[in-house]
């Protein structure tokens, strides 16, 4: 069950939607009324859907796999990179550069790049440049960092990723559904729930609102690693029989996608 109660996300004004003439009619479901021509998200909705991703998510976490976060939008930039770095996951909080994920070799040489960078100035290297060279490494590092930085841990393509925000990172999204990486999502009245996987019912332009579901799933994400770690100090032979299998990316995308039909049955009942 969310420790987020309904007064909560009440008070942070999670069920805030935009103004009705904005609104995606596949969203209905989800929208409890309309006051003053704002819609008004159905807090009963979100903290099951919340629920339902949150136990995806830790699942995800148990299993050693990464989860990317995505949100370049001025209200949500810093909440995400605070909440994200305290549970070790990958995040892009910049400018998503077409291509990171579909075309993720590319990604991993501008990161091989940084490193690079990074070496030169501890094998003697960097001694050896003159002033004009230093400083346009300099700067191709700082480029670097800035668009890379945050994900220069993620060796490989993450297990699934999450978005605050789809409208305004529909290229992430459409990457991510074309590599059939689970989408978790915080999906205003504004947007279409069908497109991602685990849709979060809720306000995405107010801080508040960001930083108590982000609170919600990096919570989440803790207790799976917090598991994941305590089944590995287990004695080996005890450890046999309570470790499950690893999951493959196709696996990791299945459960999911069964637990989002599930969830989807649960609401037609």
């Amino acid at each position: 069950m969310s420790k987020a109660k309904f007064e909560d996300l009440l008070k942070a004004g999670v069920h805030f939607g935009h103004l009705k003439r904005k609104w995606n009619p596949a969203m209905a479901p989800y929208i409890f009324e309309e006051k003053k021509g704002i819609h008004i998200i159905d807090l009963n909705k979100t903290i099951v859907h919340l629920d339902n991703a949150a136990a995806a998510m830790k699942q995800i976490a148990k299993s050693g796999k990464k989860i990317l976060f995505v949100a370049t939008k001025k209200q949500a930039k810093e909440i995400l990179a605070e909440k994200v770095k305290e549970v070790n996951m990958p995040f892009v909080t910049e400018r998503w550069t077409g291509g990171m994920l579909t075309n993720f070799q590319t990604t991993r040489k501008s990161i091989r790049k940084m490193t690079s960078i990074d070496k030169m100035k501890t094998d003697g290297t960097w001694d050896t440049l003159n002033k004009r060279e230093r400083l346009f490494k300099t700067r191709q590092r700082e480029k670097l960092e800035k668009n890379f930085g945050s994900i220069a841990d993620m060796t490989r393509q993450p297990a699934a990723i999450f978005i605050v925000d789809i409208v305004k990172e529909h290229i992430a999204l459409k990457e991510a559904k074309r590599l059939n990486i689970p989408v978790f999502a915080m999906v205003d009245t504004n947007a279409d729930p069908r497109s991602v996987d685990f849709a979060i019912p809720a306000n995405d332009d107010a801080t508040k609102s960001i930083a108590i579901i982000l609170d919600e799933v990096c919570g989440a994400i803790k207790e799976g690693l917090e598991e994941r770690k305590n089944s590995k100090d287990l004695p080996e032979e005890e450890n046999k029989e309570t470790k499950a299998p690893k999951a493959k990316k196709e696996e990791v995308a299945e459960e999911v996608t069964e637990a989002a039909a599930d969830s989807a049955e649960g609401e037609e009942a």
